[in-house]
Formats: C-alpha cells, sequence, structure tokens
C-alpha cells in the first residue's frame, strides 16, 4: 500500500468480512520491493499480462539453454562453483521450471489466468481438477482443465525438486492440499458483490487482487525458495553450512527477500 489513505479505500472496497480478509492476508505476501519477472521494474506489481508476457519469452530461452547443456538442470542440483549457480539463480529458475506448465497448455487463453470476468470459471474448473502426482501430462484440449493440469503438475515439480534438494519434510507438506485451500479462499473473494470492480481499483493502484495468476505466481515463488536455500545453504540456513563460501551479508539478504529479484544480481559464487 503506498498510504493510509490507499488502505482505508481498499478495504471500504470490500463488501464481505471473507472477502476482506482473504484481502488482508493477500496484500500481507506482496513482496516488499516489487518487480516483474524480469523487467527490474520498482515500484507499483506489474499487470499479470506483462508477467505472462515475459513468461511466454524467458521459458523458452530457458529451457533452450538447458538442452544445449549451457545450465544444470533442474537448477537444484547446482552449486555455487557452477554457471548460475548462486542463490538467486536457483530460486528464479527453480520458479521458472515450475511455470512452463503454463506456458506449454496448447492455445492458452490466458484470459483466464488473468481477466476479472474469469476467474470464476477458471477457480471452478481448478477445483473440479482431480489431484495428480505427473510432471509429463497430457493436456486434453479444454483451456480450463488444461490450465489445472498445467498447475498441479508445477506443483509436482516443485515437490520433486524439493526431494531433490533435501528441503526438510514439513515445509513442502501438502503442496497441492494447501493451494486447493488458496484458490478456495479466492473463489470465496471473486463470488462477492462487486468483486470486478474491486479488482479494476486494486490494479489501477498498482496492488494485487487474488487473480489466478498470481495466487499461482506467488506459491511457485514460497516454494521455490526453500528450495533455493536447500540447494545453496544446506537444510538449514547457517552460516557454517558453507564456511567462506557465501558473501558475508547473503543469508540475511536473502531470508529478507519475498522474490528473487530483491536479491543483487551476480551474487559472486567461489
Amino acid at each position: 500500500m503506498a498510504d493510509g489513505g490507499s488502505d482505508d479505500m481498499a478495504l471500504l472496497l470490500i463488501s464481505s468480512p471473507r472477502a476482506r480478509q482473504l484481502f488482508d492476508w493477500w496484500q500481507s505476501r506482496k513482496p516488499s520491493t516489487e518487480k516483474s519477472a524480469g523487467l527490474g521494474r520498482v515500484g507499483a506489481f506489474p499487470g499479470p499480462h506483462l508477467i505472462l508476457e515475459e513468461l511466454r519469452s524467458r521459458v523458452p530461452r530457458y529451457l533452450d539453454d538447458v538442452d544445449h547443456g549451457k545450465l544444470i538442470y533442474p537448477a537444484c542440483r547446482r552449486t555455487f562453483s557452477d554457471l548460475d549457480g548462486d542463490v538467486r539463480s536457483v530460486w528464479d529458475h527453480t520458479r521458472l521450471e515450475a511455470i512452463r506448465y503454463l506456458t506449454m497448455v496448447p492455445r492458452p487463453d490466458f484470459e483466464l489466468l488473468n481477466s476479472a470476468d474469469r476467474q470464476i470459471e477458471m477457480m471452478d474448473a481448478y477445483l473440479l481438477q482431480r489431484p495428480h502426482d505427473e510432471t509429463v501430462i497430457d493436456f486434453s484440449g479444454t483451456a480450463t482443465a488444461d490450465f489445472a493440469i498445467a498447475i498441479v503438475a508445477g506443483l509436482n515439480w516443485l515437490t520433486h525438486c524439493a526431494k531433490l534438494a533435501g528441503v526438510q519434510p514439513g515445509r513442502l507438506s501438502g503442496t497441492i492440499g494447501n493451494f486447493r485451500k488458496l484458490v478456495t479462499l479466492a473463489h470465496s473473494w471473486w463470488l462477492a458483490e462487486g468483486a470486478g470492480e474491486r479488482s479494476r481499483q486494486l490494479l489501477a493502484n498498482g496492488e494485487q487482487p487474488p487473480l489466478m495468476f498470481y495466487l499461482i505466481w506467488s506459491d511457485y515463488t514460497r516454494l521455490a525458495k526453500h528450495i533455493a536455500a536447500a540447494a545453496a545453504f544446506g537444510s538449514s540456513i547457517n552460516r557454517a553450512a558453507k564456511p567462506g563460501a557465501l558473501p558475508a551479508d547473503l543469508i540475511a539478504r536473502f531470508e529478507a527477500a519475498q522474490d528473487p529479484l530483491e536479491l543483487d544480481a551476480g551474487t559472486p559464487r567461489s
């Protein structure tokens, strides 16, 4: 929030206690330094269409580098001596590996993820989707179902990477169930009267309504952080994990960050 006035206005826009509860929770998850997926924009959080547009170019470039052997894959297997083995890159690339499934959906209708008018439709479809444990997936040809399949595949990928990186089991337990609860709360927000207008007001103010894309991007970012921490620092974050290998302030900055782009690019590697 920019100031107390915008806080008060936002709360006045919310017509139900359940919607207000979700709004308060959602705003508390926003990064303290807000940037797009790679544009380096600071200030108001970028619209979901801007992040999606950039991801549609970033993901293929990243996978092309992987295919040509330029990068160790998955990112959680890298060490500090590897290209892009710094914690910022591992965090960012792990998130890209999860989000790639959305970019793979055939004939994707991205309005389902970022348009206020399509959120109930998309969330209904997601809540009807039966959980699966696959990361190699077959699409159905129906956009809502395919996005639901892709979202779960991304969560499964993060669970897979967590095991590879040695993340403590409790940190990523119930990943799919927790995301389902998140979507259920957001679904209630969109069912409240005036949700479309509230969403437009929030976006106009550079804030985040609980659009499906924001829910996905936020949760993938949060989960990828646990993976990057385990890959870079070991199963617990402490300065003795790799003595002498890390910049003195890196762990403190990492712990405070809510997005990999809050960390300086090109963190030195040993």
